[in-house]
C-alpha cells in the first residue's frame, strides 16, 4: 500500500513539473494578451483592417482590430456590421495590449477617404434642392404669390398616356413641391424675425 501512495505522489510530481516546464515555454506576450483580453487572439493584418475599413469608414479602427482579433475572420466582421450596424468598443484591457497611435489611426484609413473624394462628397451634399432640380429661374421669377403654399400641393394629378408625360408630370409635381416648401421656410423665418 505504500508504494502505491509513493507512486501517485511521484507521478503528481512528474505532471506538476511537466506542465510548469511547458507552460514558461509559451510566448510570455500571447499568455499575457490571451491572460489580459479573455481570449486567445488570432492573427490580424493591416489588411484585414484596412478592408472592413474601406467597406465600412464610419467604424473606428479599434473596434474592428477587437472583433478581428476575436473572430479571425473579415467575412464575419462585416456581417456583425451588416447584422447590427456596429461593432462593439474594446474593453479597457485592450488599449494596454494596443494603445492608441494618432499616427497609426490616419494610416490604417483608407488614401480615399484622405484624398479630395471626402471633399466632392461635403460638396455634393451642400446642394440644394434648388440647384438640383434646376429651379433658380422659377424662383428668381416667382414674386410672393397669394395662393398659399398649400394651395401649391392639394391638387390630384392625372394619369397621363405615356411615359414621357408622366415623367414630365411627376417633375411638375415635384417642383412645385419644393416651391412650396420654400415659401413655408421663408414665412417662417419673417415670422421669427
Amino acid at each position: 500500500m505504500g508504494e502505491v501512495i509513493n507512486v501517485v505522489v511521484a507521478f503528481a510530481v512528474i505532471v506538476f513539473v511537466f506542465r510548469w516546464i511547458t507552460t514558461s515555454s509559451d510566448s510570455p506576450s500571447q499568455r499575457s494578451a490571451a491572460d489580459t483580453l479573455g481570449f486567445r487572439p488570432k492573427n490580424v493584418t493591416q489588411d484585414m483592417i484596412d478592408t472592413i475599413s474601406n467597406m465600412f469608414p464610419d467604424i473606428p479602427p479599434d473596434n474592428i482590430r477587437y472583433d478581428l482579433l476575436r473572430t479571425g475572420s473579415v467575412e464575419l466582421s462585416s456581417n456583425k456590421i451588416l447584422e447590427r450596424g456596429f461593432l462593439e468598443s474594446p474593453p479597457p484591457a485592450y488599449f494596454t495590449l494596443y494603445p492608441r497611435d494618432a499616427n497609426a489611426e490616419q494610416a490604417a484609413r483608407p488614401a480615399q477617404a484622405r484624398s479630395g473624394a471626402t471633399s466632392t462628397a461635403i460638396k455634393v451634399q451642400k446642394q440644394t434642392l434648388i440647384d438640383r432640380y434646376n429651379l433658380k429661374d422659377r424662383v428668381a421669377a416667382a414674386e410672393p404669390s397669394t395662393l398659399g403654399p398649400e394651395d401649391l400641393t392639394t391638387g390630384k394629378a392625372a394619369w397621363e398616356d405615356s411615359a414621357e408625360k408622366r415623367e414630365a408630370s411627376l417633375k411638375e409635381r415635384k417642383a412645385q413641391m419644393i416651391l412650396a416648401a420654400r415659401q413655408r421656410m421663408l414665412a417662417q423665418q419673417q415670422k421669427a424675425s
